[in-house]
């Protein structure tokens, strides 16, 4: 990938910590999740000691965790995205017409919203096959390779129109979108300015746009702008995508365009039905913590980081548009940091003033004017962590939970017949004699603590115990203690089970020692259960 292009110098009043902490998280995003340390100071340009201190940092915030000498992203960090997509609101809103579409339709669906002159996936309704759509949300994909792109284009300045066909001069073979192949040749008979501002016309005309195997062989798909009722403009496109195996881009045009545009009516009368949202109570005590972990850390904990990355969770339903006061009394920060926060965050893209009109002049300052995330703030490690499973989730959590008492932890679900468990993680612990259950096996469910905890939430009894145990019943010798995992709605869908020989636990030590430990567990695992399936779909194996 070729190094980007020079950046305007930042602002006096930005905070260069912040600016650093933000291009390590996007390099982290861009490599999948995970870097070495050498490998982000290769790729930042930072000093190692700068690198050190700011993964300190974010993993001090659980953004971060250290795998070995890795730093890998964390659930903890799609907190960020979520308060652009909570603020956006068109995934609340959107997304269960999407995923009926997706049904009805049995091709995958998305939403998608411009991000400069890229679109960005806000929602994606997939269809599991063995030849299946790979984009996750908070990809940036380059608007002339895609379908909903020309929608957008129809809407762009001429300043946007000089941007775009600056990029194209500089990067023709798109090698800064990591989420697509890059160009090997041009359309044929056409230079890419050309092709892609006819298809901006043709998109204009009517209505609709194709991507006829633009991103690579075979991959087709059909798009419809979603209309904003109070200003006309588009709120997002929808598209329904395909493989030719099953669809030409013109068949899929001609047979399932018109469902398309009747799905798209009904989102645009959700629109504008939707009540005006309901402000949430931002988090509170920000300020406080990351005073005290400096305190605690001193130099290795970045304050200016911490504090500024907190401004970017002020955001959120309710609160698509906050101006300093707003950020300062959110976040518990001095408006002096919040305001050098906000100008750093404009200079970066992840800020943008608000079209909502102010009684601010229109060259007015930070102070004065009213602020909305950009959904470049999907760049901050969402995209990696968007397509992950519980079972991802839970295991570094039982990786500790194992060194921490010394046995053996896993994680299991209750099959579809609710006769059996299946096992879909474990952390085996260092023992001459340990029990040896893998992932993937099953078993009998009235047999297992985990199995008995799931059995009990059934519909008739949806709340399961607290925690269950069984003492040497699927095995002589094996003493098992479980805890429910639970969803956002409270709904038990998972247990966290602990397996020892009963030669070193009895069932009360079961309960006194291990069970604190397990509860504990279990409370991690949900959390960043509950932050990962806040707008994503996260899968139980």
């Amino acid at each position: 990938m070729p190094p980007p292009d020079p950046a305007p110098a930042p602002p006096a009043e930005a905070v260069a910590p912040l600016i650093r902490g933000v291009a390590v998280l996007q390099r982290l995003t861009e490599a999948n999740g995970v870097l070495s340390p050498s490998a982000l100071e290769r790729a930042t340009g930072l000093a190692r000691s700068t690198v050190d201190r700011i993964v300190a940092t974010l993993v001090r915030m659980g953004y971060v965790r250290l795998d070995g000498r890795d730093a890998t992203l964390t659930p903890r960090v799609m907190e960020l995205g979520n308060a652009y997509l909570a603020a956006l609101r068109l995934p609340d809103l959107l997304s269960a017409r999407a995923d009926a579409l997706a049904d009805a339709l049995d091709e995958s669906v998305s939403l998608a919203v411009p991000d400069r002159d890229g679109i960005r996936f806000v929602h994606q309704a997939t269809r599991r096959r063995a030849m299946s759509l790979s984009f996750r949300m908070g990809d940036l994909l380059p608007a002339e390779r895609t379908a909903p792109g020309p929608l957008f284009a129809t809407e762009w300045t001429a300043d946007a129109w000089r941007t775009w066909r600056t990029r194209r001069q500089q990067d023709p073979h798109d090698r800064r979108f990591p989420a697509v192949p890059p160009v090997l040749r041009p359309p044929a008979g056409l230079t890419a300015y050309e092709d892609f501002e006819r298809r901006t016309k043709d998109a204009a005309a009517a209505h609709y746009a194709l991507d006829d195997q633009l991103i690579e062989p075979g991959l087709v798909a059909v798009s419809v702008p979603v209309r904003d009722p109070r200003t006309a403009r588009i709120a997002c496109v929808a598209s329904v995508v395909s493989h030719t195996s099953r669809h030409t881009a013109a068949g899929l045009r001609d047979t399932l365009l018109p469902r398309l545009r009747t799905a798209v009516a009904t989102m645009e009368e959700d629109l504008r039905q939707a009540p005006p949202p309901a402000p949430g109570a931002p988090r509170s005590g920000t300020a406080l913590w990351t005073g005290a972990s400096k305190q605690e850390l001193g130099r290795e904990f970045v304050e200016s980081l911490a504090r500024g990355l907190t401004v970017l969770t002020a955001f959120g339903e309710g609160r698509a548009e906050l101006t300093l006061t707003d950020v300062a009394k959110a976040t518990g920060l001095a408006r002096a940091t919040a305001r050098r926060a906000l100008i750093t965050y404009e200079h970066l893209g992840l800020l943008t003033p608000a079209d909502a009109p102010t009684d601010a002049a229109p060259d007015a300052g930070p102070a004065h004017r009213a602020f909305a995330l950009t959904p470049r703030v999907l760049s901050l490690g969402f995209p990696p962590l968007s397509r992950t499973s519980l079972p991802r989730i839970a295991t570094p959590h039982l990786r500790a939970l194992t060194d921490a008492i010394q046995e053996t932890t896993a994680l299991a679900v209750l099959t579809e017949s609710g006769d059996e468990i299946q096992y879909t993680a474990r952390v085996p612990a260092s023992h001459v004699m340990s029990v040896d259950i893998r992932p993937g096996t099953r078993l009998p469910a009235a047999a297992t603590a985990a199995g008995r905890l799931l059995g009990q939430g059934s519909p008739t009894t949806p709340t399961p115990a607290a925690y269950t145990v069984t003492d040497e019943e699927l095995e002589q010798g094996v003493r098992s203690i479980a805890v429910p995992i639970r969803d956002r709605t409270g709904r038990a869908i998972a247990a966290l089970n602990v397996a020892a020989h009963v030669a070193r636990r009895t069932t009360a030590h079961c309960v006194d020692d291990i069970l604190p430990a397990l509860r504990a567990t279990a409370s991690h695992i949900e959390t960043d259960l509950h932050t990962a399936s806040r707008f994503t779909h996260v899968p139980l194996t």
